[in-house]
C-alpha cells in the first residue's frame, strides 16, 4: 500500500528534530483507493516532498513497496503527532509487509535518506493541519 494521492489535496506539514523545524509538501493519501494506489509507478520525487497517508484514528498499519520503483523512508506517526516508527530505505517493488509496530493514523512516504538527512528520531513531532 504505498503511496499517488490527487493533486487536489496539497498541504503543507512541520516537523521539529533535533536539527530544528522542517517544512515538508505533501500529497494527502485520504480515500481508500488513494492509499491502496499511493506512490505506485512514481519514479521520482522532490526532497521534502512525499505522500502523507491518513488513516483517521491510530490502526496497526502494514505498507507494501509492490509497483513502488523509488527507494521509499517510511514515517509512522500516532494521532497526537508524535513518531513511532522510521522504515529506511524500503526495498523498490518488495511485496515484503512493512509493519508500523504500535498503531498510528498517519504514515508519511519521503524518498529514501529523507529520515537520516532531517534527522528524523522515534518521538520527534509533526503539525498536521487538518484537511
Amino acid at each position: 500500500m504505498s503511496g499517488a494521492a490527487s493533486a487536489e489535496k496539497p498541504g503543507e506539514i512541520h516537523v521539529t528534530t533535533r536539527t530544528g523545524k522542517h517544512r515538508l509538501s505533501v500529497e494527502w493519501a485520504v480515500t481508500p483507493a488513494e492509499r491502496e494506489h499511493g506512490l505506485m509507478g512514481r519514479e521520482k520525487m522532490a526532497q521534502n516532498h512525499g505522500m502523507l497517508f491518513d488513516f483517521g484514528s491510530e490502526q496497526q498499519l502494514y505498507f507494501w513497496m509492490k509497483n513502488t520503483p523509488l527507494s521509499l523512508d517510511m514515517i509512522f506517526i500516532k494521532a497526537d503527532g508524535r513518531t513511532s516508527r522510521i522504515e529506511h530505505n524500503a526495498t523498490p517493488f518488495s511485496e515484503a509487509l512493512i509493519p508500523g509496530g504500535e498503531p498510528a493514523r498517519y504514515v508519511l512516504e519521503l524518498v529514501g535518506g529523507s529520515a537520516d538527512r532531517l534527522a528524523l528520531a522515534p518521538g520527534d513531532r509533526f503539525s498536521i493541519p487538518k484537511h
